[in-house]
């Protein structure tokens, strides 16, 4: 096993990037290893580290199908849904309530 190179934050050879730089240009690694490593310094704990990968061998991102699209809804659709009114709230309900922010109040949860 070889060692990847490291490179300090902002000074990675251009042809690289990390995922979410990837992400940013529809690409994906498309199951291509990593080749090197980018540190970020911190002062009290270890670097922050991201892998790069190479940006000539990455794939475009695959489109939504309409049953991906399907299921996407629900899910945010059920994190919407009060457990206890059961009526869409009108935004993700908080995991800190577990209610929407009426039933909350009328539980005594909520400050």
């Amino acid at each position: 096993m070889t060692a990847l190179p490291v490179y300090r934050w902002h000074l990675a050879p251009d042809g690289l990037a990390t995922r979410r730089q990837l992400r940013a240009m529809n690409l994906r690694p498309g199951g291509q290893d990593v080749v090197a490593e980018l540190q970020r310094p911190r002062r009290t704990r270890g670097p922050l580290v991201a892998y790069l990968y190479r940006i000539d061998r990455a794939k475009p991102v695959r489109p939504m199908t309409p049953a991906k699209w399907a299921a996407l809804a629900k899910a945010n659709t059920a994190r919407r849904t009060c457990p206890a009114c059961r009526r869409d709230a009108g935004y993700v309900i908080p995991p800190s309530l577990g209610t929407c922010v009426n039933c909350a109040h009328s539980l005594g949860l909520a400050a």
